[in-house]
């Protein structure tokens, strides 16, 4: 097993995605993945996964919403229709000449249908709504990329972890071959008389004690799959596997630890300023509300007027009118004001997040920095390690088999190798995730929209 190319080609998987440049093989729902790479499991996961289906789903109500709150903006037209009998009908008194008659006004029955328009022509909260309109879309737009940004950096962690722990069980799968091999070898030598027992008693121990690991790590592997088919949004019941793609540039492993950091390239910090920009359009619309609000109507109504109710509706009297409202609103016990000085003080508020935002951002760049420096070292060195292990327990083994050197000393270099090794693979896997922790906190992780 070639271990440091496997450092190469799992770390140019770290993904940093621009427009059109990792997604040319398109994920259908309910697609069947066999021999998967990192990328064919993104895609599949930003089209089926269930929280970027919500996110999406949640863009298309908020789109609703700002088509609804706009519409206000458009004639509203309406018909009411009524019908009245009277029990009792109005009498008055006349009186003429010092004569007094009484006389009864109006109809038995009357009925009426009046088909009215109208329409807002000054109007501080559908002016609030066409300005914050596109904000809202915006907001609903960043909060769906955040999703997806983090299922990248989820889904990328969990595929990195999957082939750490597949390279880790061909290592114990490679040390069990070897313990088999220490085992007849020493069985021979203690049937033979050559050795006493315990050279074949601890093979034996060390054999027990790999398959116990080879146990842990198979069933950890099943986990780890079922875990990243949730993740995906992947069915656990279809076939699923997954490769790696070997042709890869050595340029794509190390990080650029010379970028500047720039919080505005953050989805959180983005958010934030679209929730300042909608601030400040309420306060906006708050200080507007000491505006008139202006007004057009105009109807046209059908009366009907007759005693006998069958003969109610065989003649109409139209009418129709036109005109405008103003409201002009003059004292509302300092509503307006009180509301105003609120909305201000969330806009303070809201710059005080974005303060603590780069704050927290720089916070967490500097430890995803330090953290794969650190990691980096770490490899490098349990790299050197492996190939050191690996030549004493070659030079050890020789030994062993010329008779220089005990069963005891050649089950120690096993094992250190054995160490080595696996401290390799889980310093890969902690530099590869400290990588992507790097660039998200960089902000430099995009989606192909």
């Amino acid at each position: 097993m070639k271990i440091h190319k496997l450092f190469f080609v799992l770390l140019g998987f770290i993904p940093i995605w621009s427009s059109g440049s990792l997604f040319a093989q398109t994920a259908q729902e309910n697609e069947v993945l066999l021999n998967a790479t990192l990328p064919q499991l993104i895609d599949y996961a930003l089209k089926n996964k269930p929280q970027v289906k919500q996110a999406l789903i949640d863009e298309e109500i908020g789109e609703r919403d700002i088509k609804s709150a706009l519409s206000g903006w458009l004639p509203q037209i309406n018909a009411n229709a009524n019908f009245n009998h009277n029990l009792k009908q109005q009498v008055n008194a006349l009186t003429t000449n010092g004569e007094t008659n009484y006389i009864t006004f109006g109809t038995k029955n009357t009925s009426g249908i009046v088909l009215q328009a109208d329409q807002q022509f000054l109007n501080a909260g559908l002016i609030q709504a066409s300005k914050s309109a596109k904000y809202y879309r915006e907001q609903y737009k960043q909060t769906t990329e955040s999703t997806k940004i983090t299922t990248i950096v989820e889904v990328s962690k969990a595929f990195f972890d999957i082939l750490t722990s597949q390279e880790q069980l061909n290592i114990i799968n490679e040390n069990i071959a070897r313990v088999e091999k220490q085992l007849k070898d020493a069985k021979a030598q203690y049937e033979g008389g050559l050795v006493d027992k315990t050279d074949y008693q601890r093979a034996q121990i060390s054999l027990s004690n790999s398959q116990a690991d080879k146990k842990r790590t198979v069933e950890l592997l099943k986990y780890k799959y079922a875990y990243i088919k949730g993740l995906i949004g992947y069915h656990p019941d279809q076939e699923f596997s997954l490769t790696f793609n070997t042709q890869t540039m050595e340029q794509q492993v190390l990080l650029d630890t010379a970028q500047m950091l720039e919080p505005k390239n953050r989805i959180e910090y983005q958010l934030l300023e679209t929730q300042r920009n909608l601030q400040k359009i309420n306060t906006s619309y708050n200080k507007a509300a000491y505006l008139p609000t202006l007004s057009g109507f105009i109807n046209y109504s059908w009366n009907y007027l007759n005693d006998d109710f069958s003969n109610l509706y065989n003649q109409s009297y139209p009418g129709s009118v036109v005109g405008l409202t103003l409201n002009v609103p003059i004292f509302q016990g300092g509503l307006r004001t009180h509301a105003i000085k609120k909305s201000q003080l969330q806009e303070r508020r809201i710059d005080l997040d974005l303060e603590d935002a780069r704050n927290e951002i720089n916070t967490q760049y500097e430890r995803a920095l330090a953290t794969y420096k650190a990691n980096l070292n770490d490899w490098k060195t349990a790299n050197a390690n492996v190939e050191i292990s690996k030549q004493v327990y070659n030079t050890i083994k020789l030994q062993y088999d010329e008779g220089i050197k005990t069963y005891l000393d050649l089950m120690t270099s096993e094992s250190d190798l054995n160490t080595a090794q696996l401290n390799y693979l889980n310093s890969l896997y902690s530099l590869l995730a400290a990588k992507l922790d790097v660039q998200q906190a960089l902000g430099t992780i995009t989606i192909n929209p």
